[in-house]
């Protein structure tokens, strides 16, 4: 039932994501395989988008991770879709690469219950977003991403004022042109994945560029952080079997031990596969290997290299 109430801010309907696409003007007519053939043409469009917008990625991965290696923090700030994308990265972060679950936050508008039951009028209160970045205590030496797929939710501009009004580093995410719809930002990400099949429906080539797009943030931030080593994530938790299997690969392929030489070696190393691999091929002991890795700034290549060592079998 319509709400009187309810009125729009502005007129959106000039934004891209908005807009009507010309190639899904008969959706409902369409059979069943040409929908999923229309579906999967269209997908093509966020990689595209995503490619565009190198140059900012770059530059947003490079300021966050000179914060983070100061004690900084990431935060994510949307609501509903891209709200819940931000929750999902950073609650992924802490099992891949063992990292505090402070260091990485998603601050979704509604909180918890807004994951599972949409409550997208919150998005209107450009005072919510402050208010909850309060709550969150975001500082000045943290770093927002403010995701808003048309670029216009009140929650998401109140989080980026906020931001920039304390000199803390401000990243914007949308997906629609900067002329129609500036962000106060420092770093201004566009992913422009034109109109949806389904008008106005940004929980899909939007939702799924911004998803791309935050892959590429956090994995890039932890790799330039020291948490992975070639492509092997040697800082990740070993909280269940799945996990403590893959560092067992890890020990096998990187220093040639087997598993029940490898269960002895994480026991020994507190369960860090880094520490395990520097211990076992440097021959050093937890607490030294420890010291060696503080010395590097907890980067393991740099680390082996500083002892000589070099694990061949990568």
């Amino acid at each position: 039932m319509f709400d009187s109430k309810i009125q729009p801010s502005n007129d959106r309907g000039h934004l891209l994501t908005e807009q009507s696409n010309p190639r899904s003007t008969q959706l409902d007519r369409l059979a069943t395989t040409d929908l999923v053939k229309l579906f999967i043409k269209e997908n093509r469009f966020p990689q595209q988008a995503v490619a565009a917008a190198a140059n900012e990625l770059t530059a947003a991965v490079d300021a966050i991770s000179d914060r983070l290696r100061q004690g900084g923090r990431l935060f994510y700030l949307g609501a509903g879709t891209s709200g819940r994308l931000g929750v999902l990265d950073a609650a992924e972060c802490p099992p891949t690469f063992c990292n505090d679950p402070s260091l990485v936050q998603g601050v979704l508008a509604g909180g918890s219950p807004a994951l599972l039951r949409s409550s997208e009028s919150l998005e209107d209160l450009d005072e919510s977003g402050r208010d909850d970045l309060h709550r969150h205590g975001f500082q000045t030496g943290d770093c927002l991403v403010g995701i808003t797929a048309g670029g216009t939710t009140p929650y998401v501009l109140g989080g980026l004022f906020h931001a920039r009004s304390i000199g803390a580093l401000a990243i914007a995410i949308a997906c629609v042109p900067s002329d129609q719809a500036p962000l106060p930002c420092d770093i201004d990400i566009r992913l422009l994945t034109g109109p949806e099949l389904l008008t106005g429906s940004t929980r899909l080539k939007a939702g799924t560029a911004t998803k791309m797009a935050l892959n590429i943030l956090s994995t890039t931030v932890m790799v330039r952080l020291g948490k992975v080593y070639g492509n092997r994530m040697i800082d990740m938790a070993t909280s269940n079997g799945k996990l403590m299997d893959r560092s067992l690969r890890i020990l096998r392929d990187l220093v040639g031990v087997k598993r029940e030489q490898g269960l002895a070696l994480l026991a020994s190393s507190g369960g860090s596969v880094k520490l395990a691999l520097l211990m076992k091929a440097a021959g050093l002991s937890r607490d030294q290997a420890r010291l060696v890795l503080e010395q590097h700034d907890q980067h393991l290549r740099a680390a082996l290299d500083s002892c000589g060592v070099t694990l061949t079998q990568l």
